[in-house]
């Protein structure tokens, strides 16, 4: 296992501020949480997340279900 695993679990959980299109780092770490599954996202594969939420998706699947959740 490797930090660009999905599963990577070593070092610190970040903080951060989601805007569209980015992210603020508030608290630095190696990874957020995905909101969903509670499973860890390692920041260099975040790539889904809803700034008005201020919420982190492991994936396009997991963000889209959330979205129908709410509905």
């Amino acid at each position: 296992m490797n930090r660009f695993d999905p599963k990577f679990t070593a070092g610190n959980e970040a903080q951060l501020r989601y805007y569209s299109g980015d992210y603020q780092i508030k608290v630095p770490g190696d990874f957020v949480r995905c909101a969903v599954t509670d499973k860890p996202i390692a920041l260099e594969l975040l790539r889904y997340w809803n700034a008005e939420r201020q919420e982190a998706y492991m994936s396009a699947e997991v963000a889209f279900k959330r979205g129908d959740a709410s509905e």
